[in-house]
């Protein structure tokens, strides 16, 4: 398996497939890169290059104990571009990825990056504090832990089952396959980064980050996204870049890559052609 070992010691599992403009994935928690598959299957038959990795405690990357927050993340992420020595690259990120790709540009500088995409995307910060008000509780993610301490399996299905792609809404179809997926790349990761995740996901404030930015970056979120609900976040994203641009989708669940991907792939594809 590809990887490369970070600066303090940690395998990292990525994926580079084709040739052309790079594109890198950067994938939500608790996931891995097979998250992006719609994705880079629909971007290498078109002649890009795409890379995706898992990231550290998550998928086939090693489940290290410790630096489970975002500098780490935007490290981690840094240290694969250099190796990989990608230039004029495309940065599309995630829910927890889409933090982990801001504070990479930002933290990194734009040397290498053309341009990038936020998916459903954390920033600029999900938990409420004065500052926030319309975030959520942090007890609300205090009883995300609970629940993964509590046995994560049972934990994870009912995310994949319900509020994650929308499941739990009247009339829509749960698919199977895509909750046993989401399910599985879950448990394939480590329970304590998946723990500590939370707390990087919903307490980083993205906000002088997101000033930084220099490159376009199109900001992406379904307006029914029971995850990272919509008004405070893409919305206040879009305003705090200086190259901000906004494209909300009626209806739309946290997990629109995988349940709309014909739609999102097209999107990018336009998106990343102006």
């Amino acid at each position: 398996m590809p990887t490369i070992t970070t600066k303090d010691g940690v395998e990292i599992f990525y994926k580079d497939w084709g040739s052309g403009q790079p594109i890198v994935f950067s994938h939500g928690w608790p996931l891995s890169s097979d998250d992006w598959d719609a994705q880079m299957m629909y971007f290498v038959t078109r002649g890009y290059r795409v890379i995706a990795h898992d990231r550290r405690g998550h998928g086939r990357s090693a489940q290290v104990a410790d630096g489970h927050d975002m500098d780490h993340y935007a490290d981690d992420l840094a240290a694969l571009t250099a190796h990989l020595d990608l230039n004029n690259a495309i940065h599309v990120g995630h829910s927890t990825g889409g933090g982990e790709v801001v504070h990479y540009i930002a933290r990194h500088g734009e040397s290498r990056v053309a341009k990038a995409a936020i998916l459903s995307a954390v920033p600029p910060l999900m938990v409420q504090t004065a500052a926030n008000p319309g975030g959520l509780p942090k007890s609300v993610f205090d009883d995300f832990q609970a629940q993964l301490a509590a046995g994560r399996s049972a934990f994870y299905r009912d995310i994949a089952a319900g509020p994650f792609y929308g499941y739990n809404r009247p009339g829509v179809r749960p698919l199977e396959a895509v909750i046993q997926n989401w399910w599985r790349q879950g448990m394939m990761g480590g329970a304590k980064a998946h723990y500590d995740g939370i707390v990087a996901f919903s307490q980083t404030d993205f906000t002088e980050d997101l000033k930084k930015i220099n490159v376009p970056v199109l900001v992406m979120h379904g307006d029914d996204d029971q995850i990272v609900p919509y008004a405070d976040s893409a919305p206040l994203s879009a305003k705090l870049l200086k190259k901000g641009i906004l494209k909300t989708y009626k209806g739309f669940p946290h997990g629109m890559p995988t349940t709309h991907a014909e739609t999102i792939n097209a999107d990018l594809l336009a998106f990343f052609k102006e």
